[in-house]
């Protein structure tokens, strides 16, 4: 221990002192310069130099000038137009992406796959931060919710980034481990990978005629060609039907695979029987998945099985559910939060008056409720105004990014209802945010960044260089030159007392070498 106590000292040391380094690599450039003026004719230089500068005209610097300005100004514009599209600055995203290799910086692994173990034992999980994308646990089916929209409209309800993280999840989840990949899967592969829907669905019927009884050209159908839930139903039931067959006959590393399969179909035909009313079952299904499979990893079938229970008005068993999730050493979701809140002020929001409240004060039960708003709304400040109906909602995408916009439209869409069905729930909501949190909420606000603050100043401080120069040219330069003169008077300082402080035979020696 003592040895390990000390590697670690000397790399906080190490770690500490290297921000120092390129401080003390400039003072040590300086002064071998410093030393090595002699041999290297540095004043005969600046002398040369200094007489080239002096013949120069006043119209060189404002040419100078002038350029500088239009330069900066260019790289201005350039750097407020990505800003405004991507909401970051090109020079410091490709600044971080070339120095982070270099200066040790490593991306995050994400899992690979839906659960810690296919036969439920534990296994070492990864660290999960709160603010990275996530798969939406309630995302509606393409083909028969999302494809509504484009059918009215005209647009497309799915970014093609969306899109593409999907298809990513579908090749991690549903492809074994093994390079004895079958032809169906390698056809299923490339189907996910399709932009256009058209060419997915013909894929997926390509790998049915290769294999008929390949669940994952099922699920793409499901997921896609079916244009009502009865008929997703139907799809989802041969996929089972047919995995469960293909598992009986594969060992190995295809285990998985069919696992994760298996999996998303049960959960998918658990939403299945949610939206076609059949709520009892749906939630027998969700509870029979969660009890087969308790560390589900990704698919956080619990928030599925919350709102299925808040469909009820089973709130005892809602309790239940929370009381086993809503624990610190998970990640946190806007789902636990809110539901959590909810039930707090179910308790108390139909008797409740504000103005009876500001007279006699808060009771202990609209303490607590106050309390979990206030909680709910730290972890996602942007979900009352979608509750509110302040905001109007959009379809929910597939993928939602924690504590952001994206999870407080997903949370909205399915659980506006819930709100609503408890009489006043909304009013303490919105008594508790807008006396606390109206002004917090706005948060996360985009700030500049620094490259377009530089260099607006930067062509802002050229530009009136150019115009001073032209207008004022004389006055310019000698300016200019008792700006230089006192920015070296320090280092002439310096060097005047390093000389008198060392002996000159030890500056001759050393100049030798």
């Amino acid at each position: 221990f003592f040895e390990v106590g000390h590697l670690d000292k000397l790399k906080s040391w190490l770690s500490w002192s290297w921000t120092y380094i390129c401080a003390v690599w400039f003072a040590m450039v300086l002064t071998m310069i410093y030393v090595l003026r002699s041999p290297l004719k540095l004043q005969d230089t600046l002398t040369s130099a200094s007489v080239f500068l002096n013949t120069l005209t006043p119209k060189f610097y404002v040419a100078l000038t002038g350029t500088s300005s239009l330069i900066s100004g260019l790289i201005l514009i350039f750097e407020w137009w990505y800003f405004r599209k991507y909401g970051t600055s090109f020079i410091e995203q490709v600044s971080v992406s070339h120095l982070r290799p270099l200066l040790g910086g490593v991306e995050s692994s994400s899992t690979t796959g839906l659960f810690s173990s296919v036969n439920g034992e534990a296994e070492p999980r990864p660290s999960v931060s709160e603010c990275k994308v996530w798969r939406n646990p309630l995302n509606l089916f393409r083909g028969a919710e999302y494809s509504r929209y484009t059918w009215v409209t005209g647009k497309e309800p799915l970014t093609y980034y969306d899109m593409n993280l999907s298809a990513q999840d579908h090749q991690t989840f549903f492809t074994g481990d093994t390079q004895q990949i079958k032809a169906e899967d390698t056809v299923m592969q490339k189907a996910w990978r399709e932009r256009n829907p058209q060419a997915r669905i013909r894929a997926a019927y390509q790998a049915i005629e290769m294999n008929h009884e390949c669940a994952a050209a099922y699920v793409l159908l499901a997921e896609e060609e079916a244009t009502t839930i009865t008929e997703a139903e139907r799809l989802f039931k041969q996929a089972l039907r047919s995995g469960k067959r293909e598992q009986r006959t594969i060992h190995g590393s295809f285990v998985r695979k069919n696992i994760n399969l298996l999996v998303y179909i049960k959960r998918r035909l658990a939403m299945c029987a949610r939206k076609l009313g059949r709520i009892k079952e749906a939630v027998k299904m969700m509870r029979d998945l969660m009890k087969e499979f308790p560390l589900l990893g990704m698919l956080n079938i619990h928030e599925n099985l919350l709102e299925a229970l808040l469909e009820l008005q089973a709130y005892a068993d809602v309790q239940a559910v929370l009381a086993k999730y809503d624990d610190i050493s998970l990640p946190k979701s806007a789902t636990i939060c809110y539901t959590s809140a909810l039930l707090k002020a179910r308790a108390v929001s139909e008797k409740f008056s504000p103005e009876a409240a500001s007279r006699r004060g808060l009771s202990t039960a609209e303490m607590n409720a106050v309390e979990a708003i206030h909680r709910a709304v730290e972890f996602n400040p942007h979900v009352p105004k979608y509750l509110l109906e302040m905001k109007s909602l959009i379809l929910p995408p597939e993928h939602i990014l924690k504590r952001g916009d994206s999870e407080a439209v997903a949370y909205a869409f399915f659980h506006l209802q819930h709100w609503k069905r408890a009489e006043g729930a909304l009013n303490l909501l919105h008594c508790t945010w807008e006396g606390t949190f109206h002004e917090v909420s706005v948060y996360p606000k985009k700030e500049l960044p620094f490259f377009i603050l530089f260099t607006a100043g930067l062509c802002s401080f050229t530009a009136m260089l150019a115009m001073l120069t032209h207008q004022f040219p004389e006055l310019m330069g000698v300016f200019v030159k008792a700006f230089f003169s006192t920015l070296f008077t320090p280092l002439g300082f310096f060097a005047d007392k390093m000389e008198s402080f060392m002996p000159s035979s030890f500056w001759h020696q050393l100049t030798r070498i």
